[in-house]
Parts: C-alpha cells; sequence; structure tokens
C-alpha cells in the first residue's frame, strides 16, 4: 500500500497563505495607527534622520568602487578618472575586430 508520487510536492509558502494575509492586514492597520498617532515625531526626526543617512549610506554603499583595501601602489584614491584601454572601444569596434 506504498503510494509512489511522480514529483515532490513543496508545501506552500507562507506568503500565500491565509495566516501571511492576516498578518500583513494586521500589520497594516497598526502602521497606520502609529503613524497618524505620532506623525508630530516622526516630522521632527526627520532632519535628524536625513542627517544619518549620509555615514550610513557611506558605510554600505561603500563598495560600489572597490573599497579602500589593497591599492597596490596607486597614486590618489583608487585610480578615479583612470579609463581601461578595452573600455574606450565602441560596440561597432569590438564586433568588428578593430584592435585599439
Amino acid at each position: 500500500m506504498n503510494h509512489q508520487h511522480g514529483g515532490h510536492e513543496s508545501p506552500p509558502s507562507f506568503w500565500s497563505s491565509r495566516y501571511a494575509i492576516g498578518l500583513v492586514v494586521i500589520g497594516g492597520v497598526a502602521a497606520y495607527f502609529l503613524l497618524t498617532e505620532h506623525l508630530a515625531h516622526v516630522v521632527g526626526a526627520l532632519p535628524f534622520l536625513l542627517l544619518l543617512a549620509c555615514p550610513l549610506m557611506h558605510i554600505f554603499m561603500h563598495g560600489g568602487h572597490g573599497g579602500h583595501g589593497g591599492h597596490g601602489g596607486h597614486g590618489g584614491h583608487g585610480g578615479h578618472g583612470q579609463i581601461k584601454p578595452d573600455a574606450t572601444k565602441t560596440t561597432e569596434s569590438r564586433n568588428e575586430g578593430d584592435s585599439r
């Protein structure tokens, strides 16, 4: 009496369940009442939150240009403004095999 199923059915995800819908609705209602009751406090804190956003963005988004480690003796700050030789080729010249 063993039943073999052809495929493995995964359980439904939490976000498609009725509990998730209830959680989202309750969270929305709570957020609405928090915002309406404490709007004056939030508006008063906006300038400080803007100032706090600057160092946080610097810390978390600084990896975009390689960071500060291992410059290998380059002068300046990571070689900004230097163009790599292959970066100056256009798409047409790469397709035609034009060597620069």
